[in-house]
């Protein structure tokens, strides 16, 4: 029981290590496309969440959440409001930054822990799947929601355009990014879950 208690705290803390190190390598951990940031930081939080349990995973994702806070705190872009109270003003900005990245682990190990006896495979492919669209529903759907008109407004459109254009984010890029982020996770997970 020790020996697996600290199996587990030894691949916490590797995941842990893994998301800072892609937050501080430029390019890798965040990549700006326009006033965005596309993100690999949901893989390590899905495998997280499907190696070692839900738990764990949202507890990676609490990592990658602080890290976008900080990185847009530190390192702005036109719309890095939406992810920093230091910008915005408003602690609306730490739960975008925040909830739907702890959200992703959670979410994964869930999708994981419910499926697993029935098919393992599958179980992975839909945790990893429905992490990654969580994170960028819930992230889009909050600045939709709570910064509107003032992102909308950033990116020189109307409110009335937005909703399309958030839209289309979720149809290309959150599609690409939870497509190769399952894709990832699923080969590295499976060998992890043996290792384990």
């Amino acid at each position: 029981m020790n020996n697996k208690k600290t199996k587990n705290l030894a691949f916490m803390s590797l995941f842990i290590a893994i998301e800072i190190l892609m937050v501080m390598i430029p390019f890798l951990g965040f990549i700006p496309i326009g006033p965005l940031r596309a993100t690999t930081l949901h893989i390590p939080v899905i495998i997280s969440g499907i190696v070692l349990g839900k738990k764990q995973g949202a507890g990676v994702g609490l990592v990658f959440g602080i890290s976008s806070l900080v990185i847009n705190t530190i390192q702005p872009t036109p719309t890095s409001f939406v992810f920093s109270p230091f910008i915005s003003g408003s602690i609306m900005s730490a739960i975008i930054a925040i909830v739907p990245r702890v959200l992703i682990g959670y979410i994964a190990g869930l999708i994981y822990e419910i499926l697993q006896d029935k098919n393992e495979y599958l179980a992975m492919v839909c945790g990893s799947f429905l992490g990654a669209i969580t994170n960028t529903i819930l992230v889009l759907g909050g600045i939709y929601f709570i910064f509107g008109v003032e992102y909308a407004m950033k990116l020189g459109k109307s409110f009335e355009e937005l909703l399309p254009y958030l839209y289309g984010i979720i149809t290309t890029n959150g599609l690409l990014e939870a497509i190769v982020g399952t894709i990832i996770a699923v080969m590295i997970s499976k060998i992890l879950l043996k290792l384990k």
